[in-house]
């Protein structure tokens, strides 16, 4: 602009001096211009610049929000929280806490180590702001003691808001259900899931809109894409994140080619925009063998973890690791416990293990896995909690979603081989309670009829060189450490050419475009999507599965509410949130098999395109959810 008023004309000129003194009539606290004084480092190093730009752009693109509305609704000032007294929060959050854990003659030995772990948490909150890690095993309670640390760290230095970042939908709402019977209404649960619109949520509509809460639950993705988008809607969010305590809870699932450019910017929050990052995992990967966390100091919250692990030891592994036991044989040994899980990596295996159990007792024999919506595996998980409960018998075949935050306890768990952080998480589940007279049973098998995801077999691989029969023990924090090492050189996560670098290199460029959509072709000159940055690969086919309703009415409700999408001008977006439960994904090369697209109808956009939306108008299976032929099935997982 300065260097078109050089050469501008007298005209030009006069119309500008005229439009600099209304608008600075208008608002006098622009005061006179000047050269905006930067830091030294947003010079120096691009990368810190360059997350600069996004928070100073999104606080920008909240403002303008802001404002607009308070223009249209006719009032003085923008609708703002006042910011939060967390020594007020942190004080309710400790009152609440016994009625929530529960005390007394019930309590038992990991109750106790789980009240010394939430202590530890509590004194670990004096520390300055930085980088921290609760390196604490399955079942110890880490929800509740990160969120303590969480509240007392920012009452301790005076911060903005928490943030709890969590990997699954699942987790997301286990946990905000948690903090928000501590805290009350200032829990904001934001995710793809909640329905704003319903009654009790419509207060909190605005403030998901750019995180104005105290105390924010979301998921991985829709914090990290949000941070590294470009459009305003989804960036005015983002400046909510300086000051800020960040609990990123399950660490480990992380996408590994998203790592170099997440952990930089973790890192620069921590060290240029005063907020802090909390680490929490059972299976914590070593991210510092990654150049952005190259020494960086981190404080670890819990004073001596080795012995910690040792002493909430409540099972004990079995390595069948060699091929030899297929799905059927497993499905009839784990039928002769007298309950047992079976966590498989395929829903076609999943489906094998359950069709061997159909002849189970009425109630005995479950199923779990993406094939069915998640308002029937939240049925499922209901019903085998409330038998466990009761100590009826329970047979459970689940495919690697029940590894992460879901809160089962059976004393034998079958694991086929999966990446190591995987059969650890698994075995959370065995003895999880430590009730037994005895050490809980985990048994490793790797079927020859099993399948597995593509990019399991490094992993798979890596797990065989570290873990197993006569080597160290799956949570020993030295050979996990060695783990993510050798999965991070194999994976080259530091060669320029692997996606994270490229997208710390258009970083670096400060091409927005090319961060959120990918690098243009230099010949189409479109972008390649390849190379954008994105926290899931979307091989999925979403469709809407009524069929997995509870019963006929609430069948009949889906079905309306999918007329009126498909045939809405514009889709309600709370139309879009009441389907949520009842989506079901699965993977989009089913498309070529004969007569599979026959059974869906589109909704929204093309079948098969990115971002389209499908109902299912096929078989869908009571027990096991969307059926499919056995060839199909084995592309799921």
């Amino acid at each position: 602009m300065a260097s078109r008023l050089k050469t501008a004309d007298p005209g030009e000129l006069a119309r500008h001096a005229e439009a600099l003194g209304a608008v600075r009539a208008l608002l006098p606290e622009l005061g006179e211009p000047g050269r905006a004084t930067l830091p030294g480092v947003w010079a120096s190093n691009p990368l810190v610049a360059e997350l600069a730009l996004r928070l100073l752009f999104s606080a920008l693109c909240d403002a303008d929000y802001l404002d607009t509305a308070a223009h249209f609704q006719g009032t003085d000032q923008p609708r703002v929280a006042a910011d939060a007294d967390f020594s007020l929060l942190r004080d309710r959050f400790e009152q609440r806490r016994p009625d929530l854990i529960g005390t007394g003659e019930n309590s038992s030995r990991v109750d106790d180590i789980r009240e010394e772990i939430y202590r530890d948490c509590v004194k670990a909150a004096a520390a300055p702001r930085g980088v921290f890690r609760l390196g604490a095993p399955t079942g110890s309670g880490k929800t509740i003691a990160a969120g303590g640390f969480a509240v007392h760290h920012a009452a301790a230095h005076d911060m903005r808001r928490v943030i709890v970042a969590v990997p699954f939908l699942t987790i997301t709402e286990q946990n905000a259900d948690v903090y928000r019977r501590l805290l009350g209404d200032q829990v904001l649960e934001h995710h793809s899931a909640v329905d704003f619109d319903l009654p009790g949520h419509r207060g909190m509509k605005l403030a998901a809109e750019n995180w104005d809460a105290p105390f924010v639950v979301t998921t991985m993705v829709r914090l990290f894409e949000s941070l590294f988008d470009r459009r305003p809607a989804a960036m005015r969010r983002v400046h909510r994140l300086a000051g800020a305590v960040i609990v990123l809870d399950e660490v480990q699932a992380l996408p590994h080619e998203m790592l170099v450019p997440i952990l930089d910017v973790l890192r620069t929050l921590t060290e240029h925009f005063g907020a802090t990052v909390v680490l929490s995992s059972a299976t914590q990967p070593d991210f510092w063998h990654l150049g952005p966390f190259a020494q960086l100091k981190a404080v670890d919250i819990l004073p001596e973890p080795v012995k910690l692990i040792e002493r909430l030891r409540r099972a004990e592994f079995d390595w069948r690791a060699e091929p030899g036991h297929t799905l059927d044989q497993i499905a009839a040994e784990s039928a002769s416990q007298p309950s047992a899980l079976v966590v498989v990596n395929t829903t076609s295996d999943a489906k094998k293990v359950y069709d061997a159990w159909r002849d189970q007792p009425a109630g005995v024999a479950w199923h779990l896995s993406t094939r069915m919506c998640g308002a029937h595996r939240r049925r499922v998980l209901a019903a085998v909690r409330d038998r466990l409960a009761g100590n009826g018998r329970v047979l459970l075949v689940s495919t690697q979603l029940i590894e992460a935050g879901v809160d089962v306890d059976f004393p034998v768990v079958y694991r086929a081989l999966a990446p190591a952080d995987s059969l650890l998480q698994a075995a959370g589940r065995a003895n999880r309670e430590g009730k037994l007279a005895h050490l809980g049973k985990v048994i490793i098998f790797d079927p020859p009829d099993g399948g597995r995801p593509p990019s399991y077999k490094l992993l798979q691989n890596q797990t065989r060189v570290h873990f197993g029969q006569g080597k160290p023990d799956l949570d020993s924090p030295a050979a996990l450490s060695e783990y993510y090492r050798s999965v991070y050189d194999a994976l080259n996560l530091e060669d320029r050419r692997a996606k994270g670098q490229r997208i710390q290199a258009a970083r670096r460029a400060f091409d927005f475009p090319a961060v959120t959509d990918g690098p243009k072709d230099p010949v189409t000159e479109k972008p390649d999507p390849r190379y954008a940055f994105h926290m899931i690969d979307d091989d999925g086919l979403t469709l809407v599965t009524a069929k997995g309703a509870a019963n006929a009415e609430e069948q009949s409700k889906i079905d309306r509410l999918v007329d009126r999408v498909r045939t809405a001008p514009r889709p309600d977006i709370g139309d879009l949130r009441q389907l949520q439960r009842y989506l079901t994904t699965i993977h989009r090369s089913v498309l070529s098999k004969p007569g599979v697209l026959a059974q869906m109808a589109p909704i929204l956009g093309e079948i098969g395109a990115r971002g389209s939306l499908a109902e299912w108008r096929g078989g869908y299976d009571s027990a096991t959810g969307i059926t499919l032929d056995p060839q199909t099935e084995a592309f799921v997982c």
